[in-house]
């Protein structure tokens, strides 16, 4: 059997040795074979120097790197397209998900569960507005994008084969990997956890980038904002009509009428705010469907390492791609045009590197 991890990275030079000592303990306990998937998101510091080295001592540890920061969703998106194994796992490099999990995640794979969740139960190291922002997220999550979403489950999770073969099918440009994962309904089993704080450096997801997600999962799994704003359209229109109402009666038979010069200021300020808000809204999903009618790369790889060519899936551009596409040199911005390849696991050892 095979176990490929998912590791997306963003400017983790300082916890990235933590890593490379935490993991392969906890990998040989399990006893399969395994690779490590890291896919480098646009770092700016000693990143991808670090992987280029670890892939060079030891042909298990694979890079991807992204020619620019395309984000967290992307990069999982890539790390599942290139994932080789019956197990795949998804977790961030911080060690906040912990590697020790990985045995209680495999011994639930081995009882036919296509996903295995990790809810976290406690939060270590982070500050109380974190923790405020990030209950307020999931639970917003819940109630706007699917009730089916599990509260305090993120991205570290196991699929099997044939649940990585289901997302490949999802080729949307605004992606919300949690959404996808629920929408699928998918036979899950959760495994709860106390969440150690970060090993070193910082949170790649502050909470600006959090309310971005929130609208990235709502404006991809609902229209609840349209329905929103033609709720709130049809009751200011309903208040407008029984405010004239009242004008008509109060200039005939009450015969004084108040200047209303306020009232009117304040009247056209709530309904242009709320026409412009509403257009604001339209406009937005607009665009995401420009984007998408677009078809442009979910991600450019710039280059790898100790990856087959062979993986790679459609919308998705590989600046230099190994020899081994169609026996062909590298070639700048060269378009994958074969469409998705599953690999057969390999059941044999892999080697290491001298």
């Amino acid at each position: 059997m095979l176990l490929s991890i998912v590791l997306p990275v963003y400017n983790e030079q300082e916890v990235l040795p933590a890593l490379f000592n935490a993991l392969p303990p906890v990998l040989e306990r399990i006893g399969w074979d395994y690779e490590l998937i890291f896919i480098d998101d646009g770092s700016r510091d000693s990143t991808r120097s670090l992987l280029n080295a670890a892939a060079s001592a030891d042909e298990r540890v694979k890079v991807l790197a992204f020619s620019r920061n395309f984000g967290q969703q992307a990069a999982i998106t890539a790390g599942l397209d290139f994932a080789n194994g019956d197990a795949v796992v998804v977790m961030d490099a911080d060690l906040q998900d912990p590697p020790e999990l990985l045995e209680t995640m495999i011994e639930q794979f081995k009882l036919g569960f296509d996903v295995v969740s990790t809810q976290k139960m406690t939060r270590d190291g982070e500050s109380v507005f974190k923790k405020a922002t990030a209950t307020a997220f999931y639970s917003f999550m819940r109630k706007a994008v699917d009730e089916r979403l599990p509260p305090e489950v993120g991205d570290f999770r196991l699929f099997s084969r044939g649940a990585v073969q289901a997302i490949r099918k999802f080729r949307e440009q605004h992606r919300f990997m949690r959404g996808l994962v629920a929408w699928l309904g998918l036979r899950e089993s959760i495994v709860r956890f106390h969440r150690p704080a970060r090993a070193a450096g910082e949170t790649k997801y502050p909470p600006w980038k959090l309310v971005k997600l929130a609208w990235t999962a709502i404006s991809s799994f609902s229209a609840m904002p349209l329905r929103i704003c033609l709720t709130a359209g049809l009751l200011l229109t309903a208040f407008g009509i029984a405010y004239s109402i009242y004008a008509v009666y109060a200039a005939i038979f009450v015969s004084t009428t108040a200047p209303g010069w306020s009232s009117l200021v304040c009247f056209q300020l709530l309904f242009n705010g709320a026409t412009l808000t509403a257009v604001g809204l339209v406009g937005d999903y607009v665009g995401r469907i420009y984007d998408e009618s677009k078809q442009r790369p979910l991600y450019v790889l710039g280059d790898s390492v100790n990856i087959e060519a062979s993986g790679c899936a459609n919308r998705v551009v590989w600046i230099n791609p190994p020899d081994a596409m169609a026996g062909l040199p590298p070639h700048p911005f060269r378009e994958s045009a074969q469409p998705a390849r599953e690999h057969t696991p390999s059941h044999l050892p892999m080697k290491r590197a001298a």
